[in-house]
């Protein structure tokens, strides 16, 4: 197991310290970084909230994100397998 490493983090308005592989830094620091633009395109969307309520907001659009290209994932492996069988029935009947 590698060594943790320390870095500084900030969401929003706020700096977080968190340890983290550095193996993972690089994908650590982009994700904050696409949170941070969406942060900052929902302020311009949806004035007058606070900081809180934008955050959610990226927190809920990050996740919906992630389960939608799980589902994709899913779906194209239950194509591929389906499409496979059918290939395999082809190859019986020629």
């Amino acid at each position: 197991m590698q060594e943790l490493i320390p870095i500084n983090v900030v969401i929003g308005d706020r700096t977080y310290r968190i340890k983290i592989e550095p193996r993972d830094e690089e994908v650590v620091r982009r994700t904050l970084r696409t949170m941070n633009d969406k942060i900052v395109e929902y302020k311009t969307q949806f004035a007058g909230r606070d900081m809180q309520d934008y955050v959610a907001m990226v927190l809920l659009w990050y996740a919906t994100t992630a389960t939608t290209e799980a589902s994709q994932a899913v779906l194209s492996t239950a194509v591929m397998d389906g499409l496979t069988r059918m290939e395999q029935q082809l190859d019986k009947v020629l």
